[in-house]
């Protein structure tokens, strides 16, 4: 059975207090767990460095792992809470679920889990067809890949630059990854790599260890909430859900 795990800190550069800010009512980490226990994939661990947000899963009815305060990213942040939430080694499958992703549709969790169903992946991450504004932006990360599959593509790179060149679609990646254990492990005791530290993005690390990199082609696009811009995006479109519902 998987385990899911949300990697969330206090601290952010752009948005101060990220994870409690309100959505229509609940700190934006609670909408977050609440998406992740709607994968119905296995348990949902918040892992943080804050007492503040654990207390606020916990009232929420979830659970939360406190971890150091001085991990250099969420991927070092949930391999210490696996360790001391699972350290007999129960779940092979880790979900590392974003914590500013509470608009995540659980299909897009449970299709990415499925490119473990394939015994050569070590990583599963769901990608978009990225449009103009997208492609042109640095802050979006592109995946290059090839085809290996309906709708998959075994991750080659990932830049942010506007990559491969010529014509064609380009796919905006999103940061949801599901890991087998193993590979997790490996990856957090390597260091970081020549083309991680040039893009500064960590997945470059897995490529350049050899470790294989899947993609699915989702429609359904998360928003990913970074700037007071997005947050305010989050309350409209949240907001316009819940009245609907």
């Amino acid at each position: 059975m998987p385990l899911i795990l949300i990697p969330a800190r206090l601290s952010a550069t752009r948005l101060p207090n990220k994870p409690l800010l309100d959505i229509c009512g609940e700190p934006m980490i609670v909408h977050v767990w609440r998406r992740a226990v709607e994968a119905k994939l296995g348990p949902v661990i918040v892992a943080t460095d804050h007492a503040d947000i654990a207390a606020a899963v916990r009232r929420a009815g979830g659970e939360a792992v406190m971890t150091r305060a001085d991990h250099p990213s969420g991927t070092d942040r949930i391999a210490e809470a696996l360790a001391a939430f699972d350290p007999a080694g129960t779940h092979e499958t880790i979900v590392n679920f974003q914590g500013d992703l509470p608009t995540v549709s659980a299909h897009v969790v449970r299709e990415t889990a499925r490119l473990l169903d394939d015994a050569a992946v070590d990583i599963g991450t769901p990608v978009a067809v990225a449009d103009a504004r997208e492609a042109a932006a640095s802050s979006v990360v592109k995946m290059v890949g090839s085809p290996s599959g309906a709708g998959r593509f075994r991750a080659l790179y990932f830049t942010r630059a506007a990559a491969p060149w010529g014509c064609g679609p380009l796919y905006h990646h999103i940061g949801l990854y599901v890991w087998r254990r193993a590979a997790l492990e490996r990856f957090v005791a390597l260091p970081p790599s020549a083309l991680e530290v040039r893009e500064k993005l960590e997945q470059l690390r897995a490529l350049e260890a050899g470790m294989r990199v899947e993609a699915v082609v989702v429609e359904d696009v998360p928003l990913g909430v970074d700037t007071p811009a997005d947050l305010e995006r989050a309350r409209e479109l949240m907001g316009r859900k819940a009245s609907a519902s």
